[in-house]
Formats: C-alpha cells, structure tokens, sequence
C-alpha cells in the first residue's frame, strides 16, 4: 500500500508544474540540496486538497537569493531572518527556507544556524506529518518516522510534546486545529496530555494568532471532534469562555446543514453556533480577540436573536395564560 501511495507521490500534479521544476533546478547542484515540505507533502500523501509549495534548502538565504539573482528570477526576502525567502517564478511563490539548527531555544525567538543536515531541520518542525521532505523525483526523505503518522492519521508532535508547546504555545491549538482536518479516532495521548498541562500558556499568545488559529480550525469539513476534545480538557474554554456554558452541540446542526445545502464551509456561522447570543459577551469577545469590523458586526446579529427571544416569551407566557383563562371560562359554563 505504501508504495503505490509514494508511485502517487512521484507523480503528483505539482511535482510537474513548470514553475516548481525551476525552482529545483535553480537550487540543486553545486553542492546543495532543497526538498518540498510540509503541508503540500502531507495532503498529497493523504489525498486530500494541496495548497502553497514550500521548499527547505542546504542553501544559506544569501545564496538563495544570489542563485536567483544571477538566474533573472525575482526574490523577495520575505522572512529572511528567519531563513526564508519568497521565489516568484511563472506568477507562483514559492517560499525557500534554508536548513536550520537550534543554537540557543528561547520559544519562537530561539537562535538558529542555518545549514546543517535534514534531520536537524526536521527536528525543529511541529508535528512529525509537517516533517516529510520531497526531492525533484518524487523520493521521499523521512528523518523522524512521519510517513506512518501520516498515514495512520496521527496528530503527533515531534520529540517532547511539552518542549514543543513551548516553544511556541500556539502549537497547542494548531494540535486541535490538525486533529480536525487530518485525525482520525481520538488524539495522541501525549500530545493530548501535554495541551491541558500547559494550556495557561495561550495567555501569552497575541489575540490575532489565536483568533486566526481557531478561524481556520473552525473552517475544517467537520471541527466537531476536535472542539468536543477542546472542550473537554478545558484548551475550548481558555480561549472561548464566553461558549464555556453554553455547550457545542449545535455545532453538528451547522455542519450537516452546510452539507446537505452544499454551502461553504463557514467559520463564522459555526462560530455564533458554540456561542450564546448576548450582546456584552459577544462585545467583550470580539474586542478580546481583536475581531474586525465585518466579524463583529455578525456575532451583534447573533446577539440579536437572544434578544428577540427575551421580548417574545412574555407574550408567550400571556397567549398561554389567556388560553388557560379562557378554558377554565368555558368549563365554568358548561357547569
């Protein structure tokens, strides 16, 4: 099964693309070595949607960016400090980052040096499917065992779970958002664990990472899952305490009506599904949470449904009244 899945992997679209073939022709050779990696490695293993191509390269930045240079191909240094520059070849971006190797670990602030080998790079990632490296050919290079969670659809963070988190507490979230797309069963057990040790570190994150995290966790073919395993070590409630009572229940409804109706995916709706409708929480979160304007203004349509409902039970409780008055009228009659 696996060799027919890599045979696939060879002979995937992206792999053929003009523009990619240049890039790997442009930094291959001479010494130096660049993959595809990450995500478009990951959904074409697993079948499903590819996205951006993303290269890792033994190349430094600077040599990147003079390859280019003397080759008429536009670089933008994009992330240069971090070793990434963006090649724009044929219309397409493709972002090239150098090899690193942690030097000095301070969180997402660490000191690298660029270089090295793969597996030092390959150590560095998040989760073991993020660290699967693909050459011109199609040839696989799998330094830490990836290809198996991969397959077996296993959310597993590389190395330590809790050292990884870390490293950056957004890791936390990207587990559950991960989980959601590619998971399958319930979530690994370490991985699991070490999210509720340290969940108290997403209070360090800035409001527009974690808001932007959960946007696109919320945009997964069905997040129910993962929100139900959110909710349950308490990470949902950490970041969404105004939904903590109000339960996500509802969010089953959404999701099978998107797909009956065959509506988009949409974060937002299936945001207002986990979330009561009232307005000062509804405030309070899309300014904790640095919503824009467009955002806040739907969950204020959404509080407005709970206010509609407060106007109307009054009327309801008086129609019932009155329908047992006038019932009790009609039996006094007849007596």
């Amino acid at each position: 099964m696996n060799e027919k899945i890599l045979d696939g992997l060879r002979q995937a679209d992206w792999l053929q693309r003009d523009s990619v073939k240049a890039v790997f022709e442009l930094l291959n050779g001479a010494g130096g070595q660049t993959k595809a990696v990450g995500g478009i490695v990951r959904n074409t293993l697993l079948g499903t949607e590819t996205g951006d191509v993303d290269m890792a390269s033994t190349f430094t930045p600077n040599e990147i960016i003079d390859r280019a240079e003397k080759a008429g191909v536009k670089s933008i240094p994009t992330g240069i400090e971090h070793g990434t520059v963006t090649l724009i070849v044929g219309g397409e971006a493709i972002e090239v980052t150098s090899l690193r190797k942690d030097i000095n670990t301070n969180g997402r602030h660490a000191v690298v040096q660029f270089g090295g080998d793969w597996e030092d790079d390959a150590k560095r990632r998040d989760f073991t499917f993020n660290a699967l490296y693909v050459g011109p050919n199609g040839d696989l290079l799998d330094p830490l065992g990836g290809l198996e969670d991969c397959l077996n659809r296993e959310v597993r963070f590389i190395g330590d779970a809790k050292q990884r988190i870390k490293e950056d507490y957004l890791r936390i979230l990207r587990f559950y958002r991960f989980f959601a797309f590619y998971g399958s069963g319930r979530p690994e057990a370490e991985g699991l664990r070490a999210t509720v040790a340290l969940k108290s570190g997403l209070d360090q994150l800035s409001p527009e990472r974690v808001w932007q995290e959960l946007k696109k966790l919320l945009s997964a073919p069905d997040p129910s899952r993962a929100l139900l395993w959110m909710r349950t070590t308490g990470v949902l409630a950490a970041i969404l305490p105004e939904g903590e009572k109000w339960g996500i229940d509802a969010i089953h409804g959404v999701v099978a009506a998107e797909q009956d109706l065959n509506w988009p995916n949409d974060s937002m709706l299936r945001l207002r599904s986990i979330l009561p409708p009232m307005a000062d929480k509804l405030v309070d979160l899309a300014k904790r949470l640095r919503l824009s304007n467009a955002e806040a203004d739907q969950l204020q349509k959404w509080a407005m449904v709970g206010l509609i409902n407060m106007m109307t039970k009054p009327l309801e409780v008086l129609n019932k009244l009155i329908n047992l008055v006038h019932g009790l009228m009609i039996m006094l009659h007849f007596h």
